[in-house]
């Protein structure tokens, strides 16, 4: 954006210059802003205690369009402005560097009867718009004087503040500089303008308002750079808007990362962090299907959207989502088609399962990706690719509504892949077209790195898995059930094979239908659908060379009898296999457990709102009592790398308090405090916020709930857990 270019700045002045006429009959201002907001239907936004504003000031004015509204509605007040106020300049094309007021603070006074608004408020308002334009028609001593007399008035009325920068900017953009939240981190904590411009900006937390002659110092020295090496920007309205492109990017890249970061915890509380699975989508070859002949023929799957260029190109999914906003107009959000477009992109990868779709209902071939993704920048329609193989072509109906983008990942709907994988059952391993995956190596060595649980603990249970086939991990809430259990099952395949662990969770309206088998409403009335458990059970007896693990978190919380049904007895380690079948209850079919699937459940000692286990179940499982860790070796190395006396007070404060709850005759060992309260934490997060954190909203209300008729031992151990850290 260079000067003469900004397409705003010229009406945004203007404006200014017929306000300022409305100085001393502000009611006849008020009467204008009524009329011109009901000549365009809409509203005027409440800005004071009544209905109507007694009073107004000519920023609050500008901020009526300068706030967190659409473009349709802002160019759609604008225009009424442009008329009302018969203003002879072009309308904005877009508000590029224009910086916006949040909708609930978009008056620049406060609201009448508060108490907080002073007797000369907008009048101060006034003085401070009237002394800006003169200063800006001539720069001159005299005209300096008076605006910084007026400015210092005026920047301490209440809730004011930076805001007060922003009014000045949009009414004379090339001769104040905004120093709004992003331009005071892009040039002064990011010192992107060069060192002279950041020594003298204020940082955007701790700094003091700047008085009249400091803010017209900053301007002086900000202009005095402008077009040079390190401030290479031609104006104030130019640097604003490289302020908000450069400030979107790196919020942008934070939320990334902190979704990344959150999906790596989720991960990595489940084992899987370094596992990379297949994905499975469901595809359009262009509009109705009409590219899938030269598609299929050519080996590819291709995308449209030629205007965007080279989709690699695109830092973030919201550029791209801009773009296409850009080039395909209208008042759509573009959020589905820029979601599509940046998974093929960068979710999508080779050995993932494609299926190609027409309509709504009809599968039209499966495909395995084979390539990265490629630009073809020719005359092509699609001129984005990724190379297939496509195993299979034809034409199946599938009797289920399919979603109508693009692109769909169909991962995460077992059911529906089931369907539709049984059109082509015969892609099975090995075969061309089918998937492939090496997985991450994972030993006893690996699980004890991980786990904070001795060898010989680690070796008693998984002999005991071998041998009992059932097992029940239960502990006290954090001694890491869930983080054990599938590590506990990759250890013993030797590998993170995802596609041989399967974890459920039961809950009070878990059923026999959810786990073995029953019916379900359909597009034709109801169908018989299988289950969970089921469906595992039949993947491990076509592969009876290798263990397959069912997990099933919170085995208590459901009704165990009504979910197992018949299959108390066929769990049994000696009841498994195809000599030992027994009749299901819906289809009559013939069932068995095979021998080479084992059942790892999880429940929480400690919770006292559920029954004990149905006593024929119990028998059949073998319990395991995993304990709090903060004793081994793993846990001891863990803490001596964080190097933080607060934590390892806290710690030793817990497992005085761990004795305490075990020698509780109303609660016992069952009930200690676990160690991945305190896991997963670097040594830049151990901060007194967060360690206060875990005692506040974790460590506390578990206390509330184990002595919930003893409020004094509460007290005691709250106080104790809070001195720790101080």
């Amino acid at each position: 954006m260079v000067k003469g270019h900004c397409t705003w700045a010229g009406f945004y002045s203007r404006l200014a210059d017929k306000l300022l006429t409305f100085k001393d009959d502000r009611r006849s201002l008020t009467n204008k802003l009524l009329s011109l907001y009901e000549g365009v239907d809409m509203k005027l936004p409440k800005l004071d205690s009544s209905s109507t504003p007694a009073d107004i000031d000519p920023y609050t004015v500008f901020g009526l369009f300068n706030k967190g509204i659409s473009d349709t509605n802002r160019k759609k007040i604008v225009s009424a402005f442009a008329e009302t106020f018969e203003i002879e300049a072009d309308q904005p094309e877009d508000f590029e560097g224009v910086p916006t007021l949040n909708n609930l603070n978009a008056t620049f006074y406060a609201f009448k009867g508060d108490g907080r608004r002073g007797e000369h408020d907008i009048d101060n308002l006034w003085r401070t718009f009237e002394a800006e334009i003169k200063l800006a028609a001539e720069d001159s001593e005299l005209n300096r004087a008076e605006f910084v007399e007026a400015y210092d008035a005026t920047i301490g009325q209440f809730g004011l503040g930076w805001k007060l920068t922003m009014g000045l900017y949009w009414v004379r953009p090339y001769a104040f500089v905004s120093l709004d939240s992003r331009n005071r981190w892009y040039l002064g904590d990011m010192k992107t303008a060069g060192p002279v411009v950041a020594s003298a900006f204020p940082k955007e937390k701790g700094s003091p308002l700047p008085s009249g002659a400091e803010y017209l110092a900053i301007c002086d020295i900000v202009r005095s750079q402008l077009g040079s090496k390190d401030c290479p920007y031609q104006d104030f309205p130019a640097l604003s808007n490289a302020a908000f492109i450069e400030s979107e990017r790196v919020n942008e890249e934070r939320k990334a990362a902190a979704k990344a970061a959150d999906k790596e915890a989720e991960e990595s509380a489940l084992g899987d962090a370094d596992v990379e699975t297949a994905h499975y989508w469901l595809y359009a070859p262009g509009e109705g299907a009409s590219m899938w002949e030269e598609f299929y023929r050519r080996g590819v799957m291709g995308m449209g959207w030629c205007d965007l260029g080279d989709l690699s190109g695109y830092a973030t999914k919201e550029d791209m989502r801009l773009k296409l906003q850009e080039v395909c107009g209208g008042a759509t959000t573009q959020k589905n088609s820029a979601h599509a477009v940046w998974q093929f992109v960068h979710d999508v990868k080779p050995g993932d399962v494609v299926f190609a779709k027409r309509g709504r209902t009809e599968i039209l071939g499966r495909g395995v990706v084979a390539g990265d993704y490629e630009y073809d920048g020719g005359e092509s329609r699609y001129p984005n690719i990724r190379k297939v193989k496509w195993s299979h072509k034809g034409s199946w109906q599938t009797g289920d509504m399919f979603a109508m983008k693009t692109l769909t990942d169909m991962t995460d709907y077992p059911a529906f892949l089931a369907k539709i994988n049984a059109f082509f059952e015969d892609a099975v391993v090995g075969e061309e077209g089918a998937v492939a995956l090496d997985y991450p190596l994972y030993g006893a060595e690996d699980f004890l790195a991980e786990v904070y649980m001795d060898e010989t603990a680690y070796e008693a249970l998984a002999n005991v898995l071998r041998s009992k086939k059932n097992v029940i991990l239960q502990g006290a809430p954090g001694v890491g059930k869930t983080f054990v259990a599938k590590r506990l099952a990759y250890s013993m395949m030797g590998a993170k094979d995802v596609d041989r662990v399967m974890m459920v969770q039961f809950h009070q309206s878990y059923s026999y239908e959810d786990f073995i088998e029953g019916f379900r409403p359909s597009a034709a009335g109801f169908e018989l659908t299988k289950g969970a458990f089921y469906s595992f059970c039949k993947k491990a007896a076509e592969d009876e060379d290798n263990d397959y693990f069912f997990v099933i978190d919170e085995i208590n919380r459901g009704n165990l009898s009504k979910i197992f049904g018949e299959l108390f007895m066929l769990i049994e380690n000696d009841k498994r296999g195809p000599k030992n079948k027994l009749q299901l209850l819906y289809s009559r079919e013939l069932f068995y457990v095979p021998s080479n699937v084992y059942l790892i459940g999880m429940m929480n000692t400690a919770d006292r709102s559920l029954a004990m286990l149905d006593y024929a179940l119990r028998r059949r499982f073998a319990f395991v009592d995993l304990r709090p860790g903060f004793g081994s070796d793993g846990f001891a190395e863990y803490r001596d790398g964080l190097s933080s006396p607060k934590f390892n007070e806290l710690v030793s404060c817990v497992a005085r308090l761990n004795a305490a709850i075990a020698d509780d005759d109303s609660l016992g060992e069952g009930f200690c405090i676990g160690h991945s309260y305190f896991c997963g934490l670097r040594v830049e997060d151990v901060t007194d916020a967060a360690l206060s954190a875990i005692v506040e909203f974790e460590l506390v209300p578990l206390l509330r709930e184990y002595w919930f008729d003893e409020p004094s031992k509460v007290r005691e151990w709250a106080d104790a857990l809070r001195r720790a850290i101080k």
